[in-house]
């Protein structure tokens, strides 16, 4: 039988509480639901807030089969907020638009990553944000991620930008830096600027185009998320690896002092402590007037 339970008002049907998603770690359901509806909901949902979400589905766990999608799914609730978005030219489609905690715990019963993009359903395209991704390819580790990551925190300072920093929930790092609202072509070139400004300094260490050959032993810095098409794992989602990973937001202290991959791992059991200490380390993004311009590219 489906436990039916109340969330602000809407009832939910959670299904299969019991079942096993990580066996590495013994992780059940029912726990990564306690995960979003205990922990993670506040900060959560601040960073969905208004932006269409894209899921990465993985209902039998990270060793089943996964899916991409960003078509409300079949059976979605009339309540769960959808907006319109632009899709393959002039043609408009419609996202899932998680605004509180019974949405929020709707799709997390789905087992799904978050994906969200740098812009806001009601302008989109105009991006808020900047983010890289940096990649390592082995044997290179977050260790060297980190490494590229105060380059280019440095990198941004000189332009009056602020950068803060979150694990991927994978192996690599993400870096976010707040805008004032500019296109998205726009912070992509200056995003490529850096990029390869990055590879040029520290030509033993950063590549900056996607070719695996170019890629063992260096930090592949990811630029092409700013594309407006494109979206990023949502700060504080879980992700669908061999361990309940957290896309956890982390200090630049941690940054300057990881020594080893697994210092920059952050598991679900982990994170209530680490709010207690800190709070959103990635509140400044979604604060008001936070944002910076970009330097003029052209």
């Amino acid at each position: 039988m489906t436990p039916i339970t109340e969330v602000e008002g809407r009832r939910l049907a959670l299904s299969n509480l019991d079942k096993v998603l990580y066996p590495a770690t013994g992780t059940t359901k029912g726990e990564v639901l306690h995960y979003y509806a205990a922990t993670a909901a506040g900060v959560l949902l601040a960073h969905l807030r208004d932006r269409p979400v894209s899921f990465l589905r993985y209902p039998d766990g990270p060793d089943g089969q996964l899916f991409f999608t960003k078509n409300p799914p079949p059976g979605t609730p009339s309540w769960v907020r959808t907006t319109p978005v632009p899709h393959h030219g002039s043609e408009r489609a419609r996202q899932v638009v998680v605004q509180d905690l019974a949405s929020l715990m709707w799709a997390a019963n789905l087992v799904v990553e978050f994906h969200t993009p740098q812009w806001r359903a009601d302008a989109p395209g105009l991006a808020d944000r900047l983010v890289f991704d940096l990649d390592p390819g082995a044997p290179a580790t977050v260790v060297e991620c980190c490494r590229v990551a105060l380059w280019l925190r440095e990198r941004l300072a000189a332009d009056g930008l602020e950068a803060y920093g979150k694990t991927s929930g994978s192996k690599g790092l993400h870096l976010l830096v707040p805008l004032e609202p500019t296109p998205s072509a726009q912070v992509s070139a200056y995003a490529k600027e850096l990029a390869v400004q990055a590879e040029r300094e520290l030509s033993d260490l950063v590549v900056h185009r996607m070719r695996r050959a170019l890629r063992p032993g260096k930090v592949f810095v990811d630029f092409s998320q700013n594309a407006a098409a494109k979206t990023t794992a949502t700060p504080y989602t879980l992700r669908a690896r061999t361990v309940p990973a957290v896309s956890a937001p982390v200090t630049w202290t941690e940054i300057e002092e990881c020594r080893s991959p697994g210092e920059l791992v952050f598991l679900p059991a982990d994170m209530a402590g680490r709010l207690e200490r800190h709070g959103d380390l990635l509140g400044p993004l979604t604060g008001p007037d936070r944002g910076r311009p970009i330097p003029d590219t052209r």
